[in-house]
């Protein structure tokens, strides 16, 4: 008997009309070197409600259709559209991770049947299944669910592509913005096992207090009167000269900039008038603040802004050099690597507005977790 699916897609037309619904759909018998995985749970991730409501004015979304199949309905401003062309007219599956059982396989991944695995996927996660190449699975350890799993493939990436960056770049300890989120905890429990100075900043000090408590050294609050001397104190003690910023836009990689200049500047012998000749770098990441990146102070002649992909990283450096990095991912998915969610929700519930409100608030310490098996038997 045929797989249903149930699978979250998101379309805005060239009118920008958004819906949010869930497909039926039949699932297709794997090809030889795929796998068809029972999705048991997916992270929330930022990066995922971009896609899922775009630019939409939150204040003209609206809950039609029935409780099973619920649809999310908005408007996108005329003046955003331009920045998404690409996708208009086009019905986006949307999820990047998860975990889950594999139910059925090509003749080439039998072996996979029953295994507990974690997926990265271009076809959406937010589904009851989904049909990938066995290859792109990363096999979870003996014992650890698909709960634990369900953010093995982003996060722990993620924060090990940075520290690999500045190892590969030759830097010497790293700064990090919003810090206090699950990837920045992560990264500040890899750093510290690593002997990486890490500087995390944050926003308040109930954050800074948190990852005090993680054992993080250096945290600052991007929110106190002291911020900018704080920031001098912990890149002159640290050496740091890479930064990577979740924020994007505003002035926080240029205000980070101008902290790397001023330490580097400190230290040279002689007066140049190009600055230091020590190159500073940050990295976009994210884009959490939606306005123009300010790039105004003095940075000297070497720095770069520059933009940041975790697959892209890991497509360049090649399958060896990933190879150690993935495997360490899935070692330690419950200590380094462990995510916390504050909340479960089906499918179902994703198009719920009270929940649209809670999961969008992308407020420290509420991330959710989604469960595709919970809505329908």
């Amino acid at each position: 008997m045929a797989l249903i699916n149930y699978e979250l897609r998101s379309r805005i037309d060239d009118a920008g009309r958004l819906r949010v619904w869930l497909e039926e759909l039949e699932v297709a018998a794997p090809a030889a070197d795929e796998v068809v995985v029972q999705v048991e749970a997916a992270p929330l991730n930022p990066s995922d409600q971009i896609l899922l409501f775009g630019p939409a004015d939150p204040k003209t979304l609206k809950q039609t259709g029935s409780a099973a199949f619920p649809v999310i309905e908005g408007q996108v401003p005329a003046e955003r559209l331009p920045a998404i062309s690409g996708r208009l007219g086009q019905a986006l599956p949307v999820g990047n991770e998860g975990a889950g059982t594999v139910v059925s396989a090509g003749d080439a991944a039998k072996h996979l049947v029953g295994r507990q695995v974690a997926i990265r996927a271009a076809t959406g996660t937010y589904s009851r299944y989904q049909t990938v190449k066995a290859a792109a699975c990363l096999l979870l350890p003996e014992g650890v669910s698909a709960r634990e799993g369900a953010a093995a493939c982003i996060n722990p990436l993620t924060a090990l592509g940075m520290v690999e960056t500045l190892r590969r770049e030759g830097h010497r300890a790293l700064v990090h913005t919003a810090a206090a989120s699950n990837l920045g905890q992560m990264l500040n429990r890899q750093c510290l096992a690593d002997g990486v100075p890490l500087v995390n900043i944050v926003r308040s000090q109930a954050q800074v207090s948190l990852l005090h408590e993680q054992g993080a050294r250096y945290v600052i609050d991007s929110s106190a009167d002291h911020f900018q001397d704080a920031l001098v104190a912990a890149l002159d003690e640290t050496g740091a000269t890479l930064a990577f910023d979740a924020i994007g836009g505003g002035t926080m990689a240029a205000t980070i900039l101008s902290a790397m200049e001023k330490v580097a500047a400190r230290r040279l012998s002689t007066y140049s008038r190009y600055g230091s000749p020590t190159h500073k770098q940050v990295y976009i990441y994210g884009g959490l603040d939606p306005s123009p990146r300010v790039l105004d102070g003095q940075f000297g002649m070497a720095w770069g802004v520059g933009g940041w992909l975790m697959t892209w990283f890991y497509d360049r450096i090649g399958s060896d050099a990933a190879a150690p990095l993935l495997k360490r991912a899935a070692d330690e998915l419950t200590t380094t690597f462990a995510s916390q969610f504050s909340d479960e929700i089906g499918l179902a519930e994703m198009l719920s507005l009270d929940a649209i409100r809670a999961y969008t608030r992308r407020a420290t310490g509420e991330k959710f977790l989604v469960l595709p098996q919970q809505d329908r038997a």
